[in-house]
C-alpha cells in the first residue's frame, strides 16, 4: 500500500498522540505516512482544497468539509475548561468589542466560531497565526486578541487581562465539553482501512502515555522555546479520555455544536454521517 498523507500541527497535543504512529513505534497494521506539518488554520485550508487523506482540522472547518471527510473517534481535542480565552490590556465592555479589532487565530478556528456566537455584533476581525496574536495585543496593533494553545498559560505574565473564557461561554450555554479539533479521514477510503487508522492511532496515544520520556523529543522538537513545564501543562489540558475515544458523551458535544450552527445559520447544512 502505498503511504496515506497526513496533516497535524506542531503543538504539543498532536505531536505527542502522533509520534509513535509516523515512527512505527507501535503495530501499524502495515501503514505508513507521509507527514505534512502546520498551523491548524493551514490544515484547514488543506482539507478544504481535499489535499490530505487524514488530517487534523479545527470543528468549524469540518462543517466545510463533511462531504471529503470522516471524524476518527480518536485524536480529538474536546474537554472541559480548554476553550479560547478572549484578552485585552485594559478591560472591555461589550459594546467596546463591537467596535474593537480582535486577532483571531484563523476565519475556520472554532475559537473564532465561538467568538462569533458570544460576540455577533464582534465584526472587525483580523486573522493571524495563533503565535503572533498575544505580541499584537502588547503592541497595540489590535484591541483584543483571541488565544488558543499554550498561550493561555502565558498572557497573564505579560500583563494581558482575561476578558471572556469562551469555553465556559460554551460550556454555560450548551451543557456540553467544548469540541475544538477532531482527527478526519477521507470518506472515499474503504471502511476497513479507515477503521485500522482509527486503531493505529488510539495504540499510538495509549504508547505516548505509557512512554511519555520516549515521545518529548518529538515534541520538544517542534514546540519552539516553550519550557517543559507549559508544553506539559499544554498536553495535559488537550489530551485527555476524549483524546482515546469520543464516546457518546464526546460524540453528543459535537453533533450538538454542529446542528446548533447550522440551525442558527452560522455553519453549513449537511445530512451526511459524520463519524467513522
Amino acid at each position: 500500500m502505498s503511504k496515506l498523507s497526513i496533516g497535524f500541527s506542531p503543538c504539543p497535543n498532536d505531536t505527542f498522540i502522533f509520534d509513535a504512529m509516523v515512527h512505527q513505534k507501535v503495530d501499524t497494521e502495515g501503514l505508513e505516512f507521509d507527514v505534512f506539518m502546520d498551523d491548524v488554520e493551514a490544515l484547514n485550508e488543506m482539507a478544504f482544497a481535499k489535499k490530505l487523506d487524514i488530517t487534523k482540522l479545527s470543528y468549524h472547518a469540518f462543517a466545510y468539509c463533511v462531504d471529503t471527510y470522516q471524524l476518527l473517534n480518536a485524536g480529538s481535542a474536546l474537554g472541559n475548561g480548554v476553550g479560547p480565552l478572549l484578552i485585552a490590556k485594559r478591560p472591555l465592555t461589550e459594546d467596546d468589542l463591537a467596535q474593537a479589532t480582535i486577532a483571531i487565530p484563523g476565519q475556520y478556528t472554532t475559537a473564532n466560531l465561538l467568538l462569533s456566537l458570544a460576540y455577533p455584533e464582534a465584526h472587525s476581525k483580523i486573522p493571524m497565526l495563533f503565535s503572533d496574536v498575544e505580541d499584537a495585543v502588547i503592541a497595540g496593533a489590535v484591541d483584543a486578541g483571541l488565544i488558543i494553545h499554550e498561550n493561555r498559560f502565558t498572557y497573564e505574565d505579560k500583563g494581558l487581562l482575561k476578558i471572556k473564557d469562551l469555553g465556559e461561554f460554551w460550556e454555560d450555554f450548551s451543557g456540553h465539553p467544548i469540541p475544538l479539533g477532531g482527527i478526519v479521514i477521507r470518506r472515499e477510503l474503504e471502511t476497513a482501512l479507515q477503521q485500522k487508522v482509527d486503531r493505529v492511532l488510539r495504540r499510538s496515544l495509549e504508547y505516548a502515555f505509557a512512554n511519555t520520556d520516549d515521545v518529548l523529543p518529538f515534541v520538544k522538537d517542534f514546540a519552539q522555546e516553550m519550557n517543559q513545564e507549559v508544553m506539559l501543562k499544554h498536553i495535559g489540558l488537550y489530551v485527555n479520555e476524549f483524546t482515546l475515544d469520543l464516546g457518546k458523551k464526546g460524540r453528543d458535544a459535537v453533533e450538538f455544536m454542529l446542528n446548533y450552527g447550522q440551525e442558527n445559520g452560522s455553519l453549513p447544512k449537511s445530512d451526511l454521517k459524520i463519524f467513522v
